[in-house]
């Protein structure tokens, strides 16, 4: 490592396209920071139901340093995760490998052969986050798999394929093993209990989070984790704007209200991966006040939500719960593009429910706000029994829609009228779908069949927009600047030892889960970044699993 260097690469973000690069780049010989915004957690500091806003939520402007993040723009509402592992530690846990005509769309068609050159980088992935197909299948997903057939779509249901370590044949779950992945180079793992808390972080350490892979092996290796730390500025040494001396990257403390400690590290190259909406707002940040003037112009368009809608069915005369299961449980095919999964909380863990309310028809806009009010006239005793949380995980299973339909939006930083003293991503353009009608129309269907009530999102309702946890895009792969921010190997244009390995590089819209896309992209984009001169290129052993 030159002397002038802290560390040969800065990695900002430690979700599936941080974690990945740091491993892959610890591998090749190159010494590896990285600067975490959120927080790390332990299994004994997860919160114990989503009532403990302190602990879930992130919101550092009212101190709740949690893991689970919310933003709403005019378009859409964007769910994410804050934590050392990124998204890993909160998301549903469902890793699924996406049709493959999605590479013959978006501004990725024709720059590589991806067709036959992904299917490896799927199953380096699927092999080092232990992807296996569920074991455990509650009654939600029974009752979906019933809804399917009642809909004449029965045949497509199928067990989720997730990152999880079940329990040998014939023995319970919760017991502790060795590392069952990587030859005991990995950590001692709990076996899972399907308690459906996957979403409030695995309590059990069963759930194949980035602490227990990528980032592990990674920071095995020498890498150095920076929690709570937040990177405020990238710029170029000694005045060469292509960064080929490398480049100072600026931080402050992301939980501290007064005192910042501010830091600055020197490195070779940068791996931005701060996920696609952290991403996109520190590289507009850094184009405007000049520390990185030739990010393209294309930066912040085409960003996409998977297209996707939250509603759900509560059953309040149940004597089942729909919480035991994992919370990304079994899913079916409405249709050729249009995906359905069931996704759940554990049992207490009601506070979701304050964000729902009964489905409603209508189209999208006003009509449908007094579609809504009238159904709750109409209907009472019903809206107040639905809008009580209290044993709503219990009673519900939450329905993600998913399509592969292509809306898009525009993100800008721009100063909000009513707020000029600082900017903020924005979103632009539109619309896209607020909901999707043969979803609900699955929805009311099942529920009218099953004896439940069904659900959808407040959101969608007064704000006409939909939420998802899917936010992809913004800086496109494309064979010029004029068409994208980045090449096929995630290199930026413009700038030397630059890349972006997160959400913000996919480039087609998915119809699933992103997680595993944007892991086996990373691992694509790391395999062309030569191994340090000097340096023998050790390779991880993976257990293959079944």
């Amino acid at each position: 490592m030159n002397p002038a260097f802290d560390f040969d690469y800065v990695v900002i973000g430690s979700g599936f396209g941080g974690s990945v690069s740091a491993c892959r780049l610890t591998e090749k010989g190159y010494t590896v920071g990285v600067m975490e915004m959120g927080r790390r957690w332990n299994a004994q500091d997860f919160p114990k139901s989503n009532w403990d806003m302190r602990r879930w939520m992130w919101m550092p402007g009212l101190k709740l340093f949690g893991f689970y993040s919310m933003q709403r723009f005019r378009h859409v509402m964007v769910a994410s995760g804050n934590a050392v592992g990124g998204g890993s530690i909160t998301y549903a846990n469902a890793l699924l490998t996406p049709s493959a005509s999605i590479w013959d769309e978006g501004s990725w068609q024709g720059l590589a052969d991806w067709k036959r050159i992904m299917p490896g980088y799927y199953a380096l992935a699927e092999k080092m986050l232990g992807v296996t197909e569920s074991q455990i299948m509650g009654e939600a997903d029974h009752r979906l798999q019933r809804m399917a057939e009642l809909h004449g779509v029965g045949h497509t249901f199928h067990a989720p394929r997730v990152g999880t370590f079940f329990a040998p044949e014939g023995e319970a779950g919760g017991q502790t093993y060795p590392d069952p992945y990587f030859n005991g180079e990995g950590p001692e793992r709990g076996t899972c209990v399907g308690c459906g808390g996957c979403m409030m972080g695995c309590k059990h350490n069963a759930k194949n989070t980035l602490d227990k892979n990528y980032l592990y092996l990674a920071e095995k290796r020498g890498a150095k984790v920076f929690a709570e730390t937040r990177v405020i500025d990238v710029r170029p040494l000694n005045g060469r704007t292509d960064g080929a001396d490398g480049y100072e990257v600026f931080t402050e403390c992301s939980t501290s209200w007064l005192h910042k400690q501010r830091r600055s590290f020197r490195c070779r190259g940068v791996v931005f991966a701060a996920s696609s909406l952290g991403t996109l707002d520190l590289l507009f940040r850094l184009k405007q006040k000049g520390s990185l003037p030739h990010i393209s112009d294309d930066l912040g368009k085409r960003v996409r939500t998977n297209a996707e809608s939250l509603i759900g069915v509560r059953f309040p005369a149940t004597d089942k719960s729909m919480s035991p299961g994992l919370a990304g449980g079994g899913s079916i095919y409405l249709d050729e593009r249009t995906h359905i999964g069931v996704v759940r909380y554990p049992e207490g863990s009601d506070a979701i429910g304050l964000m729902t309310t009964l489905m409603a028809g209508g189209r999208a806009g006003w009509t449908r706000i007094f579609t809504w009010l009238w159904t709750l006239l109409k209907h009472p005793l019903v809206a107040l029994r639905m809008h009580n949380p209290v044993g709503f995980a219990r009673q519900t299973m939450l329905l993600l829609v998913m399509q592969t339909a292509d809306a898009s939006l525009r993100m800008q930083l721009k100063r909000r009228w009513f707020w000029p003293f600082s900017k903020r991503l924005q979103s632009e353009g539109g619309p896209i779908p607020t909901f999707i009608p043969q979803a609900n129309a699955f929805a009311e269907k099942g529920a009218r069949a099953l004896g439940g009530e069904p659900l959808t999102f407040l959101s969608e309702i007064l704000f006409n927009i939909p939420t998802t946890a899917h936010c992809m895009g913004g800086c496109a792969m494309a064979d010029a600047p004029e068409r994208g921010v980045m090449d096929v190997h995630n290199r930026v244009f413009g700038y030397q030892n630059m890349l972006i390995c997160d959400g913000s590089m996919l480039s087609a819209n998915l119809g699933v889960n992103p997680s595993l896309t944007i892991t086996a992209l990373t691992e694509h984009a790391m395999s062309h970044v030569p191994a340090k001169a000097g340096t023998q290129q050790p390779q991880i052993r993976v257990h293959a699993l079944t």
